[in-house]
């Protein structure tokens, strides 16, 4: 059923509803609400590139410690 809402929304309805936003909050608040939505995007992009690339270099120290115990142990 909430696909049946949304296909209704084409170009006119939209115009309407910024119409209706800028009229509301103003062209200058509008424009500063889609540059910190951009901002927050871009950095969440970021965060999450560097968390990917965080992963291998974690587990090869995870790694590199588990083969440290297992030559500990045979030391022993």
């Amino acid at each position: 059923m909430p696909s049946l809402i949304f296909q209704s929304f084409g170009w006119p309805e939209l115009l309407i509803i910024l119409a209706v936003l800028i009229v509301v909050f103003g062209v200058s608040k509008l424009a500063d609400v889609g540059g910190a939505l951009g901002r927050s995007i871009r950095e969440f992009r970021r965060e999450l590139r560097e968390g990917q690339e965080e992963e291998p270099k974690e587990q090869k120290e995870e790694a590199a410690k588990v083969e440290g115990k297992g030559e500990e142990e045979k030391k022993s």
